[in-house]
């Protein structure tokens, strides 16, 4: 049973995918453990993002609204995806964004910014409203006005003018242990980061009942 559905993206580059799974230690598409690189703490330190899988998030984590079903939510990725157009990206960078790592572009471009915005509100009619738990995990007492305008909105605080785009790499570390992990992780995606990526495809996922994140469907960007 699925509990929530996100709209995300995840690199169809083989390369990129199994770099960022091998990285968390996770294979969203096939839901299997991977082997990680023998970094001492990089178990402890993926954690977080580990069970979300590789990706950035463009519509996050949302329970499905009454009278809205899983099949309406595939046909309408699908009408959404073919209506969007690709972003390229020159390249992406290991970033320090507050307390984690991240693969992010520098800079991002307003493209993305905007595609991102769409995704947000073509599947806004989906998402049922945040629960009064759900909202307090958000922590709203440490948002802007904006971000807490946002949060109650859209059910998320970092869209539209807050959107950055990201693929976690880690959870929240103290600085020191973000200093060790900052270089390693350059090291490992070097082979990554200076290549174009393109955002080429919207996805679908699903979280399972013990938290974990699966690819459940795909489809190309092609408008």
């Amino acid at each position: 049973m699925i509990k929530r559905h996100a709209l995300y993206f995840a690199p169809a580059d083989a390369g990129l995918w199994q770099a960022g799974s091998g990285w968390l230690g996770r294979d969203a598409a096939t839901g299997r453990p991977v082997g990680q690189p023998a970094i001492a703490g990089l178990a402890a330190a993926t954690a977080a993002p580990r069970k979300y899988g590789f990706h950035a998030t463009l519509k996050a984590p949302f329970r499905l609204a009454a009278g809205t079903t899983p099949g309406a939510l595939h046909a309408a990725l699908a009408e959404t995806a073919a209506a969007l157009a690709p972003v390229p990206l020159p390249g992406l960078a290991v970033t320090r964004l507050g307390r984690f790592l991240a693969l992010c572009p520098q800079p991002q471009p307003a493209a993305l910014t905007r595609l991102a915005a769409e995704v947000v509100t073509r599947f806004e009619p989906f998402r049922a409203p945040l629960s009064a738990a759900e909202t307090a995990r958000r922590r709203p007492e440490h948002l802007s006005a904006r971000q807490n305008e946002l949060l109650r909105d859209f059910g998320y605080p970092f869209v539209f003018e807050e959107f950055r785009f990201h693929m976690s790499l880690t959870g929240d570390l103290d600085p020191a242990e973000l200093d060790r992990l900052e270089p390693l992780a350059t090291d490992f995606f070097a082979p990554h980061l200076a290549r174009p990526v393109q955002i080429d495809r919207l996805c679908l996922f699903g979280e399972d009942e013990g938290g974990r994140f699966h690819l459940l469907a795909a489809q190309a960007l092609s408008g």
